[in-house]
């Protein structure tokens, strides 16, 4: 992250340097075109273009670290791992926790079942409705954990 900051940093000192060497040569031209202007404008231009490279690249990199904490949150939250950290109560209100390997199995068969419905599949629905059909009972309201998790 470190890395990003001085990248950052260093692509806006380069850029305010070449603003500042355009309007040096404008000054020293009278206002007038001359080739001095035209070679601080064309590294101007260039500045600016790795200015703004670099603020891409930061707000990827932010983005990402975003997406991985979220991530982390959601599986910690889900399995439990956030009520055993200090700071947090040790019985949490709500769905008892899943496991790990249990969220990341339906994780994916969600997933699926998208890629199913974005391309149109009629079966993808029927295939849906079979499989909430065989997992769950009429009567009984829809409980996403094992059978194991849910003795727990």
């Amino acid at each position: 992250m470190e890395s990003k900051v001085e990248s950052l940093s260093a692509a806006y000192d380069a850029f305010v340097l070449a603003a500042e060497a355009v309007m040096e040569a404008k000054e020293q031209s009278d206002g007038r075109t001359a080739p001095a202007t035209g070679v601080a404008l064309e590294a101007f231009k260039q500045r600016w273009e790795m200015f703004r490279v670099a603020c891409d690249e930061a707000e990827a990199f932010i983005e990402s670290m975003k997406q991985r904490i979220g991530s982390e949150c959601l599986v910690d939250e889900a399995t439990g791992a956030a009520c055993l950290q200090p700071g947090h109560p040790d019985a949490a209100p709500g769905i008892p926790p899943i496991s790990a390997v249990r969220l990341e199995q339906m994780s994916k068969a969600v997933r699926w079942l998208v890629i199913e419905l974005q391309h149109g599949s009629g079966a993808a629905s029927a295939t849906a409705s079979a499989s909430a059909a065989a997992h769950s009972h009429a009567s009984a309201p829809f409980d996403a954990r094992s059978p194991e998790d849910a003795g727990q």
